[in-house]
């Protein structure tokens, strides 16, 4: 559900747009208020997973999504609809974390990297289909049949969770409702200030004044601090939702960094390479969308091919050598910005499905695994959360390098830079977990 209706969305937009006669920043909305919402409350869905049981919490996320997009089908002005989607994105925040829960609860640990190899390769598949299943949904029925899609996936859901799902195992011990408060509001604020830097760099070159950058810097510092005020909130609670163990514990740290700077890397391209393909080569947006297809499919047909693979040999080479393989493809990328579209950006975005592929199912599986059962829930809402501020992050950072010469290729640049950094968080974080254990690692 949730990465369908993510990606099925955008084409509607057009006929949204003039059918609700919202304005352009209304329209934006519709975008932004679902990630505002599912970036500000990931890491809390996962941790209400944990307290209140992994099965119940994502079916519950399910009804609300289900409801949440009935709400979004019966919109009738762009003020509805920009608040229903904001319930989206809060429920999208449960359904996230406690499926991955879910699987670590499920599956033993030799078996997880296949298990989230399928979750990974559902999630590829389902956002590759989700612009051709929004088009010819809108074409056909109108921009409101694309929320019609999520009631009856709901529905199904939550009747394989009532059959199938194993005994919820509830952690007894009081949720941190202040601590969640606290760390929605900080997370909230980054996401905003970091969502809204392109906007600000478009202001600025149209010649409106430099407050908005104020703003900015305004909010996104009151949200550091509200990150650094629930540190110490969580050090003092007596029932903490993020337990001072998880900070302690380096290897899920040393992984959530290796995950922060590899979705910062692809987040560059992604954002720099439309722009490309439409303004400098002429191609259509359909013909666009096509050249991002051999990435999506290398995702959604081969990892769980490699999640299987990581279950036999372990994760390790895995995690060095899939953030090497997309800082090749970023170097390819920008070397062959001026070949044929076959050698300069097929080629490259291949070799970017595969290296994900390579590594999704692993460092997911190892995020999993580092951190008690009890945390699971947690563990998983954080790594979710940490990609979705990466992702946020690397598109501003794009949105400010663009516009200047060589922009293309410096953002692709700082890509494959963040991606090496990345094997080596990894490869460090990997040889500290084999020295700890007795053993080695030959890098």
């Amino acid at each position: 559900m949730a990465f369908i209706d993510a990606t099925a969305l955008p084409v509607a937009l057009p006929r949204l747009r003039a059918d609700l006669g919202a304005d352009l920043a209304s329209v934006q909305w519709v975008l932004n208020g679902y990630m505002l919402a599912l970036a500000s409350l990931t890491l809390i869905g996962g941790a209400l997973a944990d307290v209140y049981g992994k099965a119940r919490m994502l079916a519950l996320g399910c009804v609300l999504f289900g409801l949440a997009s009935a709400a979004c089908a019966l919109a009738p002005s762009s003020a509805w609809l920009i608040a229903a989607r904001v319930a989206q994105g809060a429920a999208a925040a449960i359904v996230t974390p406690a499926s991955l829960a879910l699987i670590g609860a499920t599956y033993p640990r030799a078996e997880r990297n296949r298990a989230i190899g399928l979750w990974a390769a559902a999630s590829a598949l389902t956002t590759a289909g989700g612009p051709v299943l929004g088009g010819w949904l809108t074409e056909t029925f109108g921009w409101s049949s694309v929320f019609w899609i999520n009631p009856p996936l709901a529905f199904v859901s939550v009747g394989l969770l009532l059959v199938f799902a194993p005994r919820d195992g509830r952690i007894h011990r009081r949720f941190d409702l202040v601590g969640a408060a606290i760390l929605a509001s900080a997370i909230g604020a980054l996401t905003w200030a970091l969502s809204q830097i392109g906007s600000a760099e478009a202001q600025a070159a149209s010649g409106i004044p430099a407050r908005s950058g104020t703003v900015l810097m305004t909010v996104a510092g009151l949200g550091t601090v509200g990150l650094a005020v629930y540190a110490l909130w969580e050090r003092r609670s007596e029932h903490p939702m993020t337990p001072p163990r998880l900070a302690d514990n380096r290897v899920f740290l040393g992984l959530n960094v290796v995950t922060l700077l590899v979705y910062a890397g692809i987040s560059i391209m992604f954002f720099l390479l439309p722009f490309d393909l439409v303004d400098r080569r002429a191609l259509s947006p359909t013909i666009a969308g096509l050249a991002f297809l051999p990435f999506t499919l290398g995702v959604g047909l081969l990892s769980n091919v490699f999640g299987r693979l990581a279950d036999r040999i372990g994760a390790q080479a895995m995690l060095i050598m899939g953030p090497i393989g997309a800082a090749l493809a970023y170097v390819w990328m920008a070397l062959g910005r001026e070949e044929p579209l076959m050698l300069g950006v097929i080629g490259p975005m291949a070799l970017l499905g595969l290296s994900f592929a390579v590594l999704v199912a692993p460092l997911t599986a190892s995020v999993m695994s580092s951190v008690d059962q009890a945390d699971e829930g947690l563990a998983s809402g954080i790594n979710n959360a940490t990609s979705r501020i990466a992702q946020l992050a690397g598109a501003a950072l794009a949105a400010g390098i663009a516009p200047f010469a060589s922009g293309h290729e410096v953002g692709l640049a700082v890509a494959a830079a963040t991606s090496t950094c990345g094997a080596l968080a990894a490869a460090m974080t990997l040889t500290r977990t084999a020295e700890k254990a007795g053993g080695s690692v030959e890098t």
